[in-house]
């Protein structure tokens, strides 16, 4: 919704960048890349489009087939109703612009036996605001002129032990947020890869804009 009115006849991962490829034809092209054969597309919206732009993937040299959700389960669930689970798999959002190396990644979170990885990207935040400090009595303590402040963000790819899908219910909501909560609070052993690579998040109408009219500079960058 927040790519809207791109797509609203188009699903999000087939909006076209630089008026040559979809954003998820640029990541299926970068998987095959790193050597990944078969690819599961869990769709929900417009789906068909995506079923019928893709068709077996043969084109892009993998296997494709499709998780097919008949209500929306967020971001993790529909990891549930994929039943030929690898031990070990990637999992990543379909509008997302990067050039990690996603073999490596896949490889150093078997090789760490972590349940969980996240890829994680420093993005510094600005807030538009002076920012106020005071205690307890109202007394001013501390202020900031509109102050610049950085957070490792998700960047929607992780990698994920089959056994941790296996252990949530099947076809009920589940998300990333989720996911991180639920594993902070049992222990599960959850490991964060920082990234200082190229990444964008295809989610905003001034990210897609961006990434289409810079699309010749970022082919370079993506490796395509």
């Amino acid at each position: 919704m927040r790519l809207r009115p791109y797509t609203t006849l188009i699903p999000k991962p087939l909006v076209p960048l630089g008026g040559k490829y979809s954003i998820l034809e640029i990541i299926i092209m970068q998987l095959a890349r790193s050597g990944f054969t078969h690819i599961t597309l869990a769709v929900n919206h417009l789906s068909q489009l995506i079923m019928a732009y893709f068709g077996d993937g043969s084109r892009l040299g993998v296997q494709l087939d499709y998780s097919l959700e008949d209500s929306e389960l967020s971001t993790i669930g529909p990891l549930t109703l994929i039943n030929d689970l690898p031990e070990n798999f990637l999992v990543m959002n379909g509008d997302v612009l990067c050039n990690l190396d996603y073999r490596a990644f896949l490889d150093a979170h078997i090789k760490d036996a972590s349940q969980i990885s996240v890829s994680a990207y420093r993005r510094q935040v600005k807030i538009d605001f002076g920012v106020l400090g005071y205690d307890k009595e109202g007394r001013l303590t501390e202020f900031r002129e509109k102050p610049k402040l950085d957070f490792d963000v998700s960047m929607g790819i992780y990698a994920i032990n089959r056994s941790v899908i296996k252990a949530l219910p099947c076809g009920v909501p589940y998300g990333f947020d989720n996911l991180m909560i639920d594993g902070l609070a049992s222990g599960k052993r959850i490991n964060i890869r920082p990234f200082s690579g190229y990444w964008l998040d295809i989610g905003r109408s001034d990210d897609y804009e961006y990434a289409d009219e810079n699309f010749t500079e970022l082919s370079a960058l993506l490796g395509i």
